[in-house]
């Protein structure tokens, strides 16, 4: 293998094997580099992927690629210690551009690499960088224990966790307010009676999100996710608030698995994998600059990753960041510039993106909805407490709706409700 590259890609998850395809296909002289022996092992992310972004670049990737479900329900649940409110939304399938799937990234990056590889990247798994190289304040290649690769640019592409990019203080140290610690577990279920329980046909799959008690009324949420014959089932806690609570994130997963409402789904079950993972959560107000001298930033790594409460939007994002690389590096190896000035165009190539559009959008939802706990505790609670006067039937006449919804409103408080109301509705 050569010792010298026009882009070393660091990061086999999504947005470095879109890069690196991007690239290839440009005819640039690229080498990925992934540190976990193939392409998604490290990477437990909670598996949708928004097909928008991907289908731009590999047309019906859908026909070849190793995905699991068509998404055509979406839930909404509110969890007290015994109940839960659900919204259950069904639709039919979506366009080819505006679906989404449920994916396993351990078998869809393996693919998305393979597409890389196939457009002429070079694709190494196994490979741990140890340190950037620098001269002359710019990047100019990588450390791998004594050996020294060069490139006229590197990416980041290392996920959440951007040791490399903290280690030579391309990015600030995120505070642990703006972030947040996901664990999963892959649970096992035969086909049929998956769809059975979960009322699904064909390749419909479910999207079900909660919050409340799935996390003992802490910042943050569960997730499950329906594939072909498994179930990707998971919690996400702000690390600021995890360290006050009784019990650690896996206890927690432990006591959401035991919820009435998740119990009876997954009894039978068998795991095959857990993990954990960081999950950027600060949004655009959050951001390092994701460039410099002989460098670029992409995906997670960068912080592109929106939690909306409804929706949670990571691998669309790296997608459109990865575009965003592509159209700048091919443009800076035209000029063979590669300094700060001219890598500058990626900031305006993503600024002119669905990917800016979405951070704005967002843009004060990690300072008002996911830091105010009567979002994730009190309001369940209140909501359980209102439904449970209106449909307990006993020998004493129920009480009219507008007085029970105004006995609640004023124990809740009517200024602070009105307050929060307001500000949940801004930050979406």
């Amino acid at each position: 293998m050569d010792d010298k590259f026009d882009v070393i890609i660091i990061g086999g998850g999504i947005a470095g094997c879109t890069s690196a395809l991007l690239l290839a296909r440009a005819g640039v002289n690229v080498l990925l580099l992934e540190r976990a022996e193939q392409a998604g092992g490290k990477n437990i992310s909670g598996g949708r992927l928004y097909s928008y972004s991907l289908e731009a670049i590999l047309p019906e990737f859908a026909q070849s690629a190793p995905i699991e479900r068509q998404i055509t329900q979406e839930k909404l649940s509110l969890l007290t210690v015994e109940s839960s409110i659900t919204l259950d939304y069904r639709h039919p399938e979506y366009d080819r551009g505006a679906t989404s799937y449920s994916v396993l990234r351990a078998s869809f990056d393996p693919w998305l690499m393979e597409q890389a590889q196939n457009a002429g990247a070079q694709c190494l798994t196994g490979v741990q960088v140890d340190a950037l190289v620098q001269e002359n304040g710019a990047v100019c290649g990588v450390q791998i224990g004594e050996d020294r690769l060069e490139a006229r640019v590197v990416v980041l592409a290392e996920g959440a966790n951007s040791l490399l990019a903290e280690q030579h203080q391309l990015i600030k140290k995120p505070q642990t307010h703006r972030m947040g610690i996901g664990v999963k577990e892959v649970l096992a279920l035969p086909r049929s009676r998956l769809e059975e329980r979960f009322s699904l046909e064909n390749n419909q799959g479910a999207a079900w999100l909660f919050a409340g008690e799935a996390i003992a009324g802490k910042a943050g949420g569960g997730f499950l996710y329906t594939n072909n014959d498994t179930l990707s089932l998971g919690l996400v806690c702000n690390l600021s608030v995890l360290s006050h609570g009784k019990n650690a994130l896996p206890q927690m997963l432990e006591n959401f698995k035991q919820h009435p409402l998740l119990r009876p789904l997954l009894k039978e079950t068998e795991l095959l994998e857990y993990g954990a993972h960081l999950i950027p959560e600060g949004g655009i107000n959050a951001l390092s600059s994701p460039f410099g001298a002989g460098y670029l930033i992409a995906g997670d790594a960068a912080g592109f990753c929106v939690n909306a409460g409804h929706t949670v939007r990571g691998m669309d994002l790296a997608v459109i960041s990865a575009q965003a690389v592509a159209d700048t590096l091919t443009t800076a190896l035209q000029k063979d510039d590669f300094s700060a000035p001219s890598l500058a165009a990626y900031q305006t190539h993503l600024e002119n993106s669905t990917l800016w559009a979405v951070l704005k959008q967002y843009r004060s939802l990690p300072d008002t909805l996911l830091q105010n706990p009567r979002y994730f505790a009190e309001y369940p609670q209140m909501t359980s407490d209102i439904l449970r006067e209106l449909f307990e039937i006993n020998r004493h006449p129920a009480p009219p709706l507008r007085k029970i919804l105004w006995k609640h409103a004023r124990k809740a408080g009517l200024m602070t409700l009105f307050k929060d109301l307001v500000r949940g509705v801004r930050s979406l």
